[in-house]
């Protein structure tokens, strides 16, 4: 880890990654940030030691790699204000909906990749869906897993759709998994355990059972079905989410999900 890398926008997923950068040997010096928001960039400065700019700047052309970290809104903006600076950079975008295309043609480059990582990435705990455009190197790509393997697990794809995809799985995925948790801890203490209670019992269920799910060699389904034995207390559980289609209706949830990351890229890519 010894080459130079910006960040365009300095929000959680950008703070995850530089967190891991840094704790795999990074110095923070070969680390430059842009971001607008003065309270922001005093965090990042103060949390990590590296250099946060309030905009783009000639700094840019030394990056070996810029990471994009803007919000699908401010995308095309910063892109054009940084475009001048980064020609000669491998791009990684890990804005939600924008493609490819979009990016390219705004930095006027096409070592373009983009990801979809998640939330756990804040711990290390992550997983990120790749994609590269045709131009970047089987160099480049080594060199994207190694700084993206500091916030988890990633995965490359073979062709750009399915990043929607990874999107409304993934990428989505941890607020699925607190909405059940949220659930389930009100359950609980509508039953008679404490908040403190509920919440312990809700959060070591998830953990425990991604746990064996990782590390059985049988499928969730089969899984599900070992702790299902009829007439019991789970099997009552299970028959009354499948009396009310809960497994229809999260699954329509998440065509709900794919269909918006489809409409950020309509919506905020290239004219």
């Amino acid at each position: 880890m010894s080459k130079r890398i910006a960040f365009i926008g300095g929000g959680n997923m950008a703070s995850a990654i530089i967190g891991g950068l840094i704790k795999q040997g990074l110095p923070p010096e070969q680390i430059d940030v842009v971001e607008p928001f003065d309270e922001a960039r005093d965090k990042l400065q103060m949390s990590f030691g590296i250099e946060a700019h309030a905009q783009a700047g000639a700094f840019l052309a030394d990056a070996a790699l810029v990471v994009w970290a803007v919000k699908p809104q401010t995308f095309k903006e910063a892109a054009l204000a940084a475009a001048p600076h980064a020609l000669g950079a491998l791009h990684l975008s890990v804005a939600a909906g924008i493609r490819s295309d979009s990016i390219a043609a705004w930095l006027g480059v096409e070592r373009v990749v983009r990801a979809m990582p998640n939330t756990p990435a804040l711990i290390g705990q992550g997983i990120a869906g790749l994609y590269a455009r045709d131009s970047v190197s089987a160099n480049d790509k080594a060199f994207i897993e190694e700084v993206m393997a500091t916030t988890g697990q990633s995965l490359w794809l073979d062709a750009e759709e399915q990043l929607d995809v990874v999107t409304a799985l993934s990428g989505s995925g941890p607020a699925y998994v607190f909405y059940f948790m949220e659930a389930m801890t009100t359950a609980g203490i509508e039953m008679g355990l404490s908040r403190e209670q509920a919440h312990q019992l809700a959060v070591a269920t998830f953990t425990g059972a991604s746990a064996l799910a990782q590390a059985s060699t049988e499928s969730p389904q089969v899984l599900r079905q070992r702790v299902t034995s009829k007439g019991g207390t789970t099997f009552a559980a299970i028959s009354s989410m499948e009396d009310n289609d809960v497994r229809a209706l999260f699954i329509d949830a998440m065509y709900a999900a794919r269909e918006r990351a489809r409409e950020l890229g309509d919506e905020f890519g290239a004219d």
